[in-house]
């Protein structure tokens, strides 16, 4: 019962998850929590499909007043958009925003374009290296997935929780409220 209590205060998760959790991991609380991150994982992306008509545009600026972020956070109901819970959870996407200057949400929203002119540097790079054709082309795909995902805000590590990224974030936190959440977008202001 003590463990039952104990994860389920650090997931937020209900009790009967977390008891079939500990059971599937044999009382390994480690365990227990990565299969209940993915289970709110699945249950994020069926939710993905739904609608999202409310949310709120929450700001952050920085200490020292040079740097700062406005977000647009989306859910399904008035009542999610006014739980201090999802707003801490916007206020917090709202600094990571500041703090690691995303480009854009997901990997596949980052240009074309850019990744050509990423790319046009990257073979110059190779070939002074004097990589072979076929190694090259396996670096070119590496380097293009690890530019992708560091664009993008979804897969950024959290940057007050770097061991998961803001989309495993975003994926509790539909698990926790019951509905989709979205991130509508953001712009980052810097003097």
């Amino acid at each position: 019962m003590e463990q039952i209590k104990a994860l389920r205060e650090k997931t937020g998760a209900g009790i009967v998850d977390v008891k079939k959790a500990l059971d599937e991991a044999s009382f390994d609380q480690e365990k227990a929590i990565e299969i209940l991150r993915k289970r709110g994982q699945d249950k994020a992306m069926k939710k993905g499909e739904r609608e999202t008509h409310e949310g709120i545009v929450v700001s952050y600026v920085h200490s020292n007043g040079a740097i700062g972020s406005l977000v647009k956070i989306f859910c399904e109901t008035d009542f999610v958009a006014r739980n201090e819970e999802f707003q801490q959870f916007a206020r917090d996407i709202a600094m990571h925003v500041v703090a690691s200057a995303p480009l854009y949400i997901k990997p596949e929203d980052v240009p074309a374009e850019s990744v050509l002119r990423e790319r046009g540097i990257w073979e110059e790079q190779l070939q002074t290296e004097g990589k072979s054709a076929e190694l090259a082309e396996k670096i070119l795909a590496g380097k293009e997935a690890k530019f992708r995902h560091d664009s993008a805000l979804l897969t950024q590590a959290f940057v007050k929780d770097p061991s998961k990224t803001v989309g495993e974030l975003l994926a509790e936190h539909v698990h926790k409220m019951g509905e989709n959440i979205q991130v509508g977008g953001f712009v980052r202001f810097e003097i």
